[in-house]
């Protein structure tokens, strides 16, 4: 893992003001503490940097990659992948709600049952949205869910932490996994859930 310019300007201002707060780190560089959010994120994920609350950040001492960094910036997302939940766009909206308490899922994805590519998302929010309006419950899924292409998703090249950052920018629950040679092909998901449990589970080994 290469650290950029600016994360090693960081480091370098940590280590000869420690302990700093995150305002005072952005006051120095000329930036806003938002703008550093994803550094402090990475430094601190990394052990380069530690911070403790009302004291703020500190060098923790660790310069080079770890094994643990290795793992968490270079794990393919297929490895933390679950199934996704598939259902055809003419799946009614109250079958579909009890499709997502059957599976304990927060979204379905919709697929053309021909040609299995993905067509739409449709969410736990948009089905009870959907239930609560009078007779809406027999309508199909194709009336309610989001459409490709305005779905986020991620290409299964593509690494763990990457998906991450996309879930965390997009403020969205899961990311439909698509195939390389068929971007329109899902082959599993990547959850909130899922991440969670792989990173605790590189920090614990």
């Amino acid at each position: 893992m290469n650290l950029s310019d600016r994360q090693n300007e960081i480091i370098t201002i940590v280590k000869n003001n420690q302990p700093i707060s995150g305002e005072a780190i952005a006051k120095r560089l000329g930036l806003a503490k938002s703008t550093l959010r994803s550094d402090f994120s990475i430094l601190t994920m990394t052990g380069i940097l530690d911070a403790k609350p009302k004291v703020g950040y500190y060098y923790a001492g660790f310069d080079l990659p770890s094994l643990v960094t290795d793992k968490l910036y270079n794990t393919p997302v297929t490895d933390v992948m679950v199934p996704p939940v598939l259902v055809g766009p003419s799946l009614s909206i109250k079958d579909a709600i009890t499709h997502l308490f059957m599976y304990d899922v927060g979204s379905l994805y919709v697929i053309d049952e021909d040609s299995q590519a993905l067509l739409g998302l449709v969410s736990r929010k948009d089905l009870l949205r959907s239930a609560l309006i009078a007779d809406q419950g027999q309508a199909s899924l194709a009336i309610v869910m989001t459409r490709m292409p305005n779905i986020y998703r991620i290409g299964s090249e593509e690494t763990a932490f990457e998906a991450a950052k996309l879930i965390r920018r997009h403020q969205v629950d899961s990311l439909p996994i698509m195939a390389t040679d068929d971007p329109l092909k899902i082959i599993g998901k990547v959850s909130k859930t899922s991440l969670l449990d792989f990173f605790i589970d590189i920090y614990e080994r």
